[in-house]
C-alpha cells in the first residue's frame, strides 16, 4: 500500500522551517537568557579554572594548568544555556500545526478526497466547498466536514496527542533541571513521569505486551514457548520495560555530554538512522507530482516497502518518520550554534526532549529493539561508566576531558582514588590499562593513585591521544555512524539467524 507523497513533502517542509526558525531564534533570544541568569562558561576553553579537589568528588587538572596564574588568564565569556528549550518549543509547535495533515483524508468528504486531496490543492477545496468553483453549487455543507459519520482514527490521533504531551512534559521537566540543577538521584525518574501519557495511550489501545525470544541458548525450550515460536507475554512487565526505555534514551544522551556539539551531534545521527529505517518500510505514490490535475493518473510507486502490504506496519513507521524529520531540522539548526567554538549551550532540556522523541517512536512504533541498536555507543558508554555510576570508583560531578592550554588540545580527565583499590579492582584496572582502555597513574610504590574518568570521550583520548575539541566531537559522531551501520547489519542480516522471518 503506497502512502500519499504530499504529506511527506509537507513534513520535509516542516523540517526546513524548524531548521531556519531554530537558527534564527537562538541568537535573537540568547541575550535574554544571559540576562535572566541562564548562562555559563565553557569549561574547555582557555581561561576557565576548574576547582581542584583531591577527593573523589572532583576532577584533577594537569600540573601545568594548576600552576598557572589566574590573573594572566583571559576572561571566559558567558554563553546562553538551556537553548534546548528554544529548539523543543519550535519542534512541539510545528508538530502541533502538522497534526491535522496525516488525518486530512478523514476530515474531507469522499467527493473532495478523490479529486482534490492527492494534489493537496487547498484553494480548490475551499472554492468547491463554498460553490465558487465555476459557479457550481456546494458539494457539501462545510459543517459536515467533521461529521461523526466519517470514519476517523480516534485512537491514532489520541496517540499523536499523547506523544506531544510526553514531549511537552519532558521539555518542562528538563527546563526545571536547567534552572534548579536537580540532583542525579531525582533526575533519573523524570523520563518515567514524562512517559506516562504514552503508556496510558498504549494500554488503552490494547497494545501488545509480547516479546519474541531468539533461537539461541535454548531460551525457547527453557521458557516453554517452542509451540508459540518464542512468543512470551510479559504483561505489566512490558510497561516497566517501556518506562526504563524512555529513561535510558534520555539519560544516555545526558551522560555523554559536555563537549561542543556532542549532545546534538549524536542525536542527529540517531534521528537520521531512525528516519532511514522508517523509509525502508514505506512506499510512496508520487503520481500527483508527475501528472497534471486534469490528466488520468496511473500510480507511480517508489520505495522498498518492507512493510510488504501491512498497513499497520507502514502506519507505525510513517508515524515515526513524521516525528523524526522535524527533529532532524531542529538538530541541524541547534548544531549551527553549538558547534565548536560553541556560541550557545543546549542544556539538559535538549537531552530530555530528544531522548523522549526517540522513546516515543520506539514505543509507539513497536521497534524498541531496533531503536536500542542505534544506541550502541550510548550503551557502551553506560556499561563503561558503570563502575563510577555505581560508586565503586569515585565519580566527580564533571567527567569531561580537560584542556591543555599549552597545546590547545584536550586530554583525558583524571580522578583521584581516595582509597587504595582492593585486589579485584586493582586487577581489573591493570587489565584495562594494558589494553589501553584506561589511563593509570601510579606512585613510587606502584599503587594506583589516579585514573582517567570512565567515559567514551576520555577513552577516545586515551586510545588516540590528545586532540582538538571539534576533532573529538567528529570522532564520536563517526563512532555513532559506525554504530548505526552495525545496527542495520544486525537488524537486516544477523537477526535472521535468531528470529523467524515474520518475527524480525
Amino acid at each position: 500500500m503506497a502512502e500519499p507523497a504530499h504529506i511527506l513533502v509537507a513534513s520535509v517542509l516542516l523540517s526546513s522551517i524548524a531548521y531556519h526558525q531554530v537558527s534564527a531564534l537562538i541568537p535573537a533570544l540568547a541575550p535574554t537568557l544571559v540576562d535572566k541568569g541562564l548562562a555559563g562558561q565553557d569549561m574547555l576553553k582557555p581561561g576557565f579554572v576548574r576547582k581542584q579537589q583531591g577527593t573523589g568528588n572532583g576532577n584533577t587538572q594537569n600540573k601545568e594548568n594548576k600552576n598557572n596564574n589566574e590573573k594572566d588568564k583571559p576572561k571566559v565569556k558567558l554563553l546562553p544555556e538551556a537553548t534546548g528549550v528554544i529548539a523543543a518549543s519550535v519542534y512541539i509547535l510545528l508538530l502541533s500545526l502538522f497534526a491535522p495533515l496525516p488525518y486530512l483524508s478523514h476530515l474531507v468528504p469522499p467527493a473532495l478526497r478523490t479529486s482534490l486531496l492527492p494534489s493537496l490543492n487547498l484553494t480548490a477545496i475551499v472554492d468547491t466547498i463554498t460553490g465558487r468553483h465555476h459557479n457550481s453549487p456546494p458539494i457539501v455543507d462545510p459543517s459536515k466536514l467533521l461529521d461523526g459519520s466519517i470514519a476517523f482514527p480516534h485512537h491514532s490521533f489520541a496517540t499523536y496527542l499523547a506523544s506531544l504531551l510526553s514531549l511537552l512534559t519532558a521539555t518542562f521537566l528538563g527546563f526545571l533541571d536547567d534552572v534548579f540543577d536537580i540532583r542525579w538521584r531525582f533526575k533519573v525518574p523524570i523520563p518515567i513521569i514524562a512517559s506516562v501519557p504514552l503508556l496510558v495511550t498504549y494500554a488503552a489501545g490494547q497494545g501488545i505486551t509480547d516479546v519474541v525470544l531468539p533461537k539461541i541458548l535454548g531460551l525457547r525450550w527453557l521458557f516453554n514457548v517452542e509451540s508459540t515460536n518464542g512468543v512470551v507475554n510479559l504483561g505489566p512487565l512490558y510497561y516497566i520495560y517501556m518506562s526504563l526505555l524512555s529513561t535510558f534514551c534520555t539519560n544516555s544522551i545526558n551522560i555523554l555530554a559536555g563537549v561542543n556539539g556532542v549532545e546534538v551531534g549524536q542525536a542527529l545521527i540517531i534521528a537520521l538512522s531512525i528516519a532511514l529505517n522508517d523509509i525502508l518500510y514505506l512506499s510512496f505514490d508520487i503520481s500527483a507530482f508527475l501528472y497534471s490535475s486534469s490528466s488520468p493518473r496511473e500510480p507511480y510507486v517508489v520505495g522498498l516497502g518492507l512493510a510488504r502490504g501491512s498497513a499497520e506496519l507502514a502506519d507505525r513507521h510513517l508515524f515515526s518518520l513524521y516525528f523524526m524529520l522535524p527533529l532532524i531540522g531542529v538538530c541541524c539548526g541547534l548544531l549551527r550554534h553549538n558547534w565548536y567554538p560553541a556560541r550557545a549551550f543546549v542544556g539538559d532540556t535538549f537531552c530530555y526532549f530528544a531522548g523522549m522523541a526517540f522513546a516515543v517512536v520506539g514505543i509507539l512504533g513497536h521497534f524498541s529493539k531496533t531503536l536500542l541498536l542505534f544506541f550502541i555507543p550510548q550503551i557502551f558508554n553506560f556499561l563503561y561508566s558503570l563502575p563510577q555510576l555505581a560508586g565503586i570508583i569515585p565519580c566527580p560531578r564533571h567527567r569531561l576531558p580537560v584542556l591543555n592550554e599549552r597545546t590547545g588540545k584536550l586530554e583525558p580527565s583524571l580522578v583521584v582514588l581516595s582509597k587504595r583499590p582492593n585486589f579485584l579492582l586493582r586487577w581489573v584496572l591493570e587489565c584495562l590499562g594494558k589494553c589501553r582502555l584506561v589511563r593509570l597513574d601510579k606512585d613510587d610504590k606502584g599503587t594506583i593513585v589516579r585514573m582517567s574518568n570512565l567515559t567514551i570521550l576520555n577513552l577516545i583520548l586515551v586510545v588516540c591521544g590528545e586532540m582538538r575539541e571539534d576533532t573529538l566531537t567528529l570522532s564520536l559522531m563517526g563512532l555513532q555512524v559506525a554504530g548505526s551501520v552495525v545496527a542495520f547489519g544486525v537488524r537486516y542480516g544477523v537477526a535472521g539467524w535468531f528470529y523467524d522471518a515474520s518475527r524480525r
